[in-house]
């Protein structure tokens, strides 16, 4: 409903800035028949807006049309008003169920086509449901508007005559996976869905998960799911958002072409907005597969756009909101939590003052300690009111939230489609920022009164498995079982099919691909030679900075793993000058991030700021970088929380997996064999000192590399980075990398994770290092049509055919020096060795037999035509640019890339496949519960050797 609260800046100099780049309203002359013009709002000169222009077709569908010519492409939304609050107890799951079912193929477009379609045309494509709504969106080059069109149009209107049976039964089981993944094999993944049946009333429509009870999925038929399309589907309860670079006039007549004849659905009613309320505190817990114990929770507050969620979203960020707020204080930095925070989320129909806290084992984990810490809190606010710096931090990150949100011509899309689908008003920009500039003392005073203080709430305590001693207290509550409802859907009248009065069975063709400008970069370097490379975009008054020092993880010795993350972590804690929450005040009070960070090849230094804001942000990074503190105190807290949270991360099944990966790969006596996050063991036995000899050795001037992207030119950038020419220290040297361990052949290693809902495998080797034009490169080609895509043969078999996964995936990724391939998915538990078979035959056959002449041209458009969506936000052009700087590449490089895709054979691609492919080379893992997959790998013929992590 609104924007999240991250950074700010002033509405003056931000509209100044953007109106610039407004383009002015154009006047149709005539509208198509059937098409109504019902508003058109202009850029407005000193307010931060977004220009559109919105019409109504015959039959009720809305359209809305924005303006964006920056990048040579569109953004298409199709957004229904309609989510898992339209469901009925018993009946839940039925929307996003639905999503799925809606790539499935329609009357003109065969199945599994609509993934292809989109990859082929260079685009990409997703769906998602929530509580509210449901949207379909298309990111595709300019010249394939029509193209998405037909697509969106032909499954809104004609989507029935093509769902068939088998079509529900695997989309069912894929849901069924996605849930296993998502919800039952994450840690915490209950939380949500049990908090929610505590806090909403039964039957609510909020009471049950977006993604529905197991039991609920099983009952539904083909012909409930049809149902629920006939009564929410229709073009009157949808909105069409189109945001990008096209012509409107054809637009326009291409829109009322596709959707125009589409009947008209049922009439849909807003869901009335009943208040919720508690008649007391109410008690929940779960035992989990966690390592450490979270306490959630939440108080029922009002719902989106009321005239009190601004001043309530500001409370939820003093309590909570980073290192300045009090539960940071009282919890996190006293050691009671590892983390903690409040936040105040708002849904169509409801919100809720959310507050959490994972306790920290070292300080007992008891949760009703911390349930007491947090209610202290809550009364140290009242004593301590609100500051004048209170309301200017938030207004500050709010507005600066906004602009860098509109980076995207899909930001500004999906703005503008919730604002249309929720509150008939696409553009609410500048009236958010109002509501949160008039926010006072008074107000935030008043609803912490209202909806918070003595009020009763929701109190969830979930703990480790056999440790209900932790709870904070006894369960008091247990939901209502609702009866289920006896349709599954209720206000469906007749209905009309819709006919089509062309033939809809071709497909549109494309004008030719729209001309591609790549970035245009320059290069300097700072007088101490660190080199600096950057590029000027004027798409927003930003500036996004980031340092590079090459190293990482690989400058630590085996024994000091997890060191270079700590040290960046202590970077991004107290200075000499100031503490920690001093810095991250003086931060949010220019809307800027700084963060240091550390990964297996080199450490970072990400800045983003508002540029009025630069000067200030610099210097802030001059302190942390130059100044840094190192405290003891900081030191011990950091520490410990690195410890509980790589704790945390081995209840993880995907986490054990690509560590499990690594190190057998590269083996652990080699820095890639060992994940970045080090082991608890070399963690433990880090010191303070052990962190300073590494900022020594990493935090050199010669270890570092600059790219900018900025609404400032070259000229007006380089003095600005001259504070660090004061940077000295010669580069650190990396060390080679040992050989890989060899394994025998016809061997499956397993990690066991009792209980769990789904199988990780993986299989993989290491393979070629990164090269933008040689085999690496031909690689990533080849590679594309078995599993780069969602339409590859891996995913469409394992998901799509077997229902055996919620994705499957192959990948090549390489570095400097080193490289991998990889197949890997989560599958169903009691398919596990099946799905292995599935991996195994189709790398055989694909290394035998090689892609297609279909699959070589399928590639080629995807790829070719995909160039057109790289260079869009700035932080895309800054990995651009990274990649030029890293791999000391020609600037025209893309160039030979597209030569390369236009011209590789199929033949030559083969051989790579023959070559890299060879599935007796590979290292098979498969985490996932021992009992019951280890007897069925064996009767594949696997020798099966259990493993287990580095502690």
């Amino acid at each position: 409903m609104k924007l999240h609260l991250k950074k700010w800046l002033l509405a003056s100099a931000i509209s100044a800035a953007l109106a610039g780049c407004a383009h002015e309203v154009q006047q149709v002359a005539a509208l198509p028949q059937g098409v109504s013009l019902i508003e058109s709002v202009a850029q407005v000169e000193n307010q931060v807006s977004i220009p559109y222009k919105k019409y109504q077709l015959a039959n009720g569908l809305t359209v809305i049309l924005h303006q964006d010519k920056s990048d040579p492409l569109v953004h298409v939304d199709v957004t229904y008003h309609v989510g898992s609050a339209r469901e009925l107890a018993g009946r839940s799951g039925f929307a996003h169920l639905f999503e799925h079912m809606m790539f499935q193929g329609s009357q003109h477009v065969e199945d599994e086509e609509h993934f292809k379609v989109v990859t082929e045309s260079g685009g990409t494509l997703n769906g998602t449901t929530n509580t509210d709504r449901t949207n379909y969106f298309e990111t595709v080059p300019s010249n394939q508007l029509e193209k998405m069109l037909w697509l969106e149009s032909d499954r809104m209107g004609f989507l029935l005559p093509a769902l068939t049976e088998k079509k529900f039964e695997v989309q069912r089981e894929t849901v069924k996976n996605e849930r296993a993944q998502r919800i039952d094999n994450r840690p915490y993944g209950r939380l949500n869905e049990r908090f929610n049946q505590a806090l909403y009333p039964a039957g609510h429509p909020y009471s049950w998960p977006v993604i529905g009870w197991p039991e609920d999925l099983d009952r539904a038929t083909a012909s409930d799911v049809k149902h629920f399309f006939q009564r929410w589907y229709g073009p009157n309860n949808a909105t069409l958002t189109i945001g990008g670079d096209f012509d409107e006039a054809q637009t326009l007549a291409w829109v009322n072409q596709y959707f125009g004849e589409i009947p008209r659905g049922p009439d849909v009613k807003p869901d009335v907005k009943t208040a919720v309320t508690l008649d007391k505190t109410r008690y929940i817990s779960m035992e989990d597969k966690v390592h450490l114990p979270l306490l959630y929770i939440g108080f029922p507050t009002v719902y989106a756009q009321h005239k009190d969620e601004a001043a309530l979203d500001l409370l939820a960020n003093i309590l909570g909101g980073g290192k300045t707020s009090l539960i940071y204080k009282n919890l996190v930095k006293e050691g009671f939590a590892v983390q903690a925070g409040v936040s105040h989320p708002c849904q169509e129909l409801a919100c809720q003052m959310s507050l959490y806290a994972v306790a920290n084992p070292a300080k007992g984990g008891n949760l009703a300690d911390i349930e007491t810490k947090v209610n202290q809190t809550i009364a140290e606010f009242e004593q301590r009111g609100v500051t004048d710096d209170d309301l200017q931090k938030v207004k500050v990150q709010f507005e600066a939230d906004t602009i860098f949100g509109m980076q995207s011509v899909q930001g500004k899309v999906s703005t503008l489609a919730a604002n249309q689908t929720f509150f008939g008003q696409p553009d609410m920009v500048a009236s958010d920022l109002a509501r949160y500039a008039n926010v006072t003392k008074a107000d935030v005073m008043r609803v912490f009164n209202t909806y918070i203080k003595n009020k009763p709430m929701v109190v969830m305590s979930v703990v480790p498995e056999g440790q209900t001693q932790l709870i904070a207290h006894e369960d008091n509550f247990t939901p209502k079982v609702m009866p289920i409802a006896q349709e599954a859907v209720t206000g469906l009248t007749g209905t009309t099919f819709a006919k089509s009065s062309f033939d809809r069975s071709k497909m549109p063709t494309s004008s030719a691909a729209p001309l591609l400008t790549v970035p245009q970069l320059w290069q300097a370097k700072l007088e101490n030679g660190i080199s600096v490379m950057g590029t000027e975009s004027n798409e927003t008054p930003t500036v996004e900075l980031l340092i590079y020092l090459d190293g990482g993880h690989r400058l630590a010795s085996i024994d000091k793993a997890g060191v270079a993350d700590l040290t960046a972590s202590m970077l991004n804690e107290s200075s000499l000058k100031r503490s920690s929450e001093e810095l991250a005040g003086a931060l949010d009070m220019l809307g800027s991030s700084i963060s240091f960070g550390a990964s297996s090849s080199q450490s970072y230094i990400k800045v983003s700021s508002l540029t009025e804001n630069l000067d200030a942000t610099l210097a802030l990074v001059e302190e942390r970088l130059f100044s840094p503190g190192f405290l003891q105190a900081d030191f011990k807290r950091v520490k410990q929380q690195a410890i509980q949270g790589l704790q945390h991360q081995l209840s993880d099944p995907n986490y054990i997996a690509s560590t499990g990966f690594k190190a057998l790969l590269y083996g652990t006596n080699s820095p890639m064999g060992v994940s970045s996050n080090g082991t608890v063991k070399s963690l433990s036995a880090l010191t303070l000192a052990d962190v300073k000899q590494f900022y020594q050795q990493q935090y050199r001037a010669g270890n570092a590399q600059m790219v900018v992207v900025s609404d400032l030119n070259q000229q007006q950038l380089m003095p600005k980075l001259s504070l660090f020419s004061q940077w000295q220290g010669e580069a650190t040297q990396v060390a080679p990398l040992a050989a890989s361990p060899t394994h025998p052949k016809n061997t499956v290693y397993l990690i066991d994770k009792p209980g769990a809902a789904q199988s990780v495998i993986t299989i993989g080797k290491t393979s070629l290092a990164y090269d933008a034009t040689g085999d690496y490169f031909k690689a990533y080609l080849m590679n594309y049509p078995l599993g780069g895509a969602f339409n590859s043969r891996i995913n469409l078999n394992l998901r799509e055919d077997k229902g055996y996964t919620y994705g499957a995936r192959t990948m090549f990724v390489g570095a400097e020096d080193t490289g991998e391939f990889m197949a890997y998915a989560s599958v169903r538990s009691d398919v596990t060795a099946d799905a292995l078979m599935e991996f195994v035959n189709e790398l055989t056959e694909y290394q035998a037999k090689g892609m297609t002449d279909d699959e070589l041209t399928f590639m080629r458009n995807s790829i070719a035509q995909g160039q057109a969506l790289e260079y869009e936000t700035p932080y895309q052009k800054a990995g651009f640019l990274r990649m030029i700087q890293r791999y000391q590449l020609n600037k025209n490089f893309t160039a030979e890339q597209d030569k390369i895709v236009n011209n590789i054979s199929a033949q030559e691609l083969n051989q790579l496949a023959s070559q890299l492919l060879n599935i007796d080379d590979m290292v098979i893992l498969v985490v996932g519960d021992k009992t019951s997959v280890e007897p069925n790998l064996k009767a594949l013929g696997y020798q099966v050797e259990t493993v287990t992590l580095a502690e």
